[in-house]
């Protein structure tokens, strides 16, 4: 059993990040369910994972996932996101992972208001 743990990001953060041409732009991974991203899309390309059908993905997810940059998952309040991100460090697959931290939410609070709440 690992003690690994997600390094938390903040949704302003996250923006700085993204902005940043000078990094390694991260992997988003969205665990939310279809409805909340239809709800609420993340302003940006992101791997949608919904928790709910890891059966159809999660035979390729390492193949998925292993590609030589971070990742930062994401959902709704940063709850399930943190669950699948514990649930990666313990797989051992040498991933650098991220949370963010409040999830979709928290970036349209902090950073794009568009974004819808729900």
């Amino acid at each position: 059993m690992t003690s690994a743990q997600p390094q938390p990001i903040t949704a302003a953060e996250l923006q700085r990040w993204l902005n940043d041409s000078a990094a390694t732009a991260p992997l988003l991974v969205d665990v939310r369910e279809d409805q909340e991203l239809a709800l609420a899309p993340f302003p940006g390309e992101v791997v949608h994972l919904p928790l709910s059908r890891s059966q159809e993905w999660l035979g390729a997810l390492q193949q998925t996932l292993l590609q030589e940059q971070p990742l930062v998952v994401l959902c709704h309040a940063g709850v399930r996101s943190h669950h699948f991100g514990l649930w990666l460090l313990e797989q051992n697959w040498g991933l650098e992972v991220w949370n963010l931290v409040g999830g979709i939410d928290a970036w349209s609070l902090e950073v794009d208001p568009s974004v819808p709440r729900y």
